[in-house]
């Protein structure tokens, strides 16, 4: 339990492994921005997108956890897209509903050494068209199962450490993929924290074509890695501001940009 506090304290979010206690609610409304000029070639290079190509992406996403009991966590994400891509040639601008994402989240098991939880997630299409020259996703569902682990470094620091490995399996033709998270989150006052994270995807290569219909980062069969850089202020024990910044640091066959985030957060203790 006192790791759970450190948790939930360090960062005052959907700390990893860490599950939600009974009937315990966490819900993270926030606006994100996300450009790219760029993209990684096949060799993990980068290279300007062609026509003096852009790509824009403004969303509004709502992050949901609720503790069904104090093992198991139901989750979910819904997320409203506008996005853009601009060149010599002209624009193109797509909106509407994206991916949804269910889960649920178990602990397994608790104790001096830390938390070692499983998760399944499965990715649902909207209902978009994923014909249209500016897709908002795949159109595809993604299953997903993951295995987490995380420890408080109480009395070290109030701060935890958090570690995940999964695989997504990819409906149709995406690739499927090695999912893969480091985190770290620590206090620097009572109210104020931070977070840095490396969440990375490995492509599989088993998909049937490449190519994204026009949108770079729904491109098949590539890899990524991005670091999150969050700092985070508790206006009281239930509300809270975040602000982060996310770029693409390696990566192959896809987009080449950062996204930029500011979210509200409310839970119950």
């Amino acid at each position: 339990m006192a790791m759970m506090l450190v948790a939930a304290s360090v960062g005052s979010s959907f700390a990893g492994a860490w599950t939600r206690p009974a009937h315990g609610l966490y819900d993270k409304l926030a606006y994100n921005f996300y450009y790219s000029h760029k993209n990684f070639d096949s060799e993990g290079g980068w290279t300007e997108m062609s026509d003096n190509g852009t790509f824009r992406d403004y969303n509004l996403s709502n992050y949901l956890e609720y503790g069904l009991t104090d093992n198991l966590t139901l989750i979910n994400s819904l997320v409203f897209k506008l996005i853009n891509k601009s060149d010599t040639n002209g624009s193109t601008t797509t909106g509407g509903v994206g991916d949804i994402e269910v889960a649920a989240r178990y602990k397994l098991v608790e104790g001096k050494f830390g938390i070692l939880s499983t998760q399944g997630l499965i990715k649902i299409p909207s209902g978009y068209s994923d014909t249209r020259s500016l897709p908002l996703g795949n159109g595809q569902v993604d299953l997903e199962g993951k295995l987490l682990y995380g420890r408080s470094l109480w009395p070290l620091f109030p701060g935890y450490y958090n570690v995940e490995l999964g695989y997504r399996y990819r409906f149709g033709d995406p690739s499927d993929e090695f999912r893969y998270l480091v985190e770290v989150g620590f206090d620097f006052t009572k109210r104020i924290y931070g977070r840095v994270k490396l969440d990375g995807i490995m492509s599989v290569d088993n998909g049937e074509k490449y190519g994204s219909d026009g949108n770079p980062t729904t491109t098949n069969n590539f890899d990524i890695g991005k670091i999150e850089l969050t700092a985070g202020y508790k206006i009281t024990p239930k509300l809270g501001l975040e602000l982060s910044y996310t770029p693409a640091v390696y990566g192959q066959n896809t987009a080449a940009g950062s996204t930029y985030a500011l979210g509200l957060f409310y839970q119950t203790p």
